[in-house]
């Protein structure tokens, strides 16, 4: 059976992530991380992935599964199973009051590891920033960084989840620099928070779409270009000016212009005008 490109997280905004995958969530109340986790961990038992949940405050173990056990069928075979695992965060995260990211990040790994020998399918885990208010805050900023890197290409995903009340403004865009994507779960309603680094993504993945439609029908000269050039040539067809082009494309004007030089040369024209027809008259 061919491997899944992608896996389903089952939360809104972010469901069908590829492994790797690094989510944050916010949360209002212990009711709202417990229904995040049903939709989480639901999501990776039916798909066959490990689940590990590192519980501490404000959700309690009992709390917690309880709140499993009412909303995932067959909850207590997959406990009794191993294969979800739910683990004292304090004693994961801060063994003998020690804050250690490359402690624990091998931990992570390593249960990646059994995993895998096991047949699961990959794994997936969650852990709750219960230390905001102490003073482990730059320690675990460097965690979460560490983590990001380590888990890129691995079977595993992470959600990492923050209380709203216990968050600063600088936490919330600390948190969402170290995170592929940025959630929020409050009064049973989902949110979803997108950076400005998120956001010039988008624009450029839809400059990118742009590019494809405009130049998806052939013309004469098309295989003398290369991805960058036709990339501009996009731009150029769409009218615009070679600093718009520059922001776009996320390069200078500079390059913008050496880009139009060459591709005028190319297709043998002598302005943007003949080049536009050029380009338009096969469509």
């Amino acid at each position: 059976m061919q491997e899944q490109a992608v896996r389903r997280i089952g939360i809104p905004y972010v469901d069908n992530l590829p492994w790797g995958a690094h989510i944050c969530m916010f949360y209002e109340s212990p009711q709202d991380l417990i229904d995040a986790h049903v939709a989480y961990f639901g999501a990776g038992l039916e798909d066959g992935e490990a689940c590990i949940w590192a519980i501490s405050e404000p959700v309690t173990r009992e709390e917690a599964i309880a709140g499993l056990r009412a909303a995932i069928p067959s909850f207590n075979e997959h406990l009794d199973a191993g294969r979800i695992e739910l683990l004292p965060g304090y004693d994961w995260y801060l063994d003998g009051g020690d804050f250690s990211s490359q402690r624990i990040t091998h931990g992570w790994h390593k249960k990646l590891a059994d995993a895998l020998t096991k047949g699961f399918a990959g794994m997936r885990v969650s852990g709750n920033a219960f230390w905001l208010e102490r003073n482990q805050w730059k320690e675990f900023r460097e965690y979460e960084s560490e983590l990001d890197r380590s888990i890129e290409g691995q079977k595993m995903i992470v959600l990492c989840t923050y209380a709203l009340q216990a968050s600063r403004v600088t936490d919330l865009i600390d948190v969402a620099r170290t995170h592929h994507f940025t959630i929020v779960r409050r009064d049973g309603r989902w949110d979803f928070l997108e950076t400005p680094e998120l956001a010039q993504a988008r624009r450029m993945i839809g400059d990118l779409n742009d590019a494809i439609d405009i130049l998806s029908v052939p013309f004469p000269g098309v295989e003398k270009l290369t991805p960058q050039e036709r990339v501009n040539l996009a731009q150029i067809v769409k009218g615009a000016t070679s600093k718009e082009a520059a922001r776009a494309l996320n390069v200078s004007p500079r390059t913008v212009e050496f880009h139009r030089a060459n591709i005028l040369r190319k297709l043998d024209e002598r302005n943007l005008a003949a080049l536009i027809t050029h380009v338009l008259r096969s469509r």
